[in-house]
């Protein structure tokens, strides 16, 4: 039986495709930079990441010029179940 805490989504959300539109750069490109797989950075892109090394965030944040916050913000779930709004 799985726990209360374990629901497929999560209350962070990932900025990173208005970050490479931002900077005219593709994922494929960006990967490349980072050293990791499209299909690993397409995962974190689209919100299914679990979690993140601190080598790859350091890693996207050079190349992107970014800060983590940047990249990341946290919007907890309201009580229904979907985002709250800012």
């Amino acid at each position: 039986m799985a726990a209360a805490d374990d629901h497929e989504g999560h209350d962070i959300e990932v900025h990173l495709d208005r970050l490479l539109n931002e900077r005219s750069m593709t994922l494929t490109e960006l990967a490349h930079r980072v050293g990791v797989t499209n299909v690993n950075l397409s995962v974190l892109k689209n919100g299914r990441a679990k979690a993140i090394r601190f080598t790859t965030l350091t890693r996207i944040c050079e190349v992107l010029q970014c800060q983590p916050g940047d990249l990341l913000s946290y919007r907890p779930r309201s009580s229904d179940g979907h985002p709250r709004k800012p």
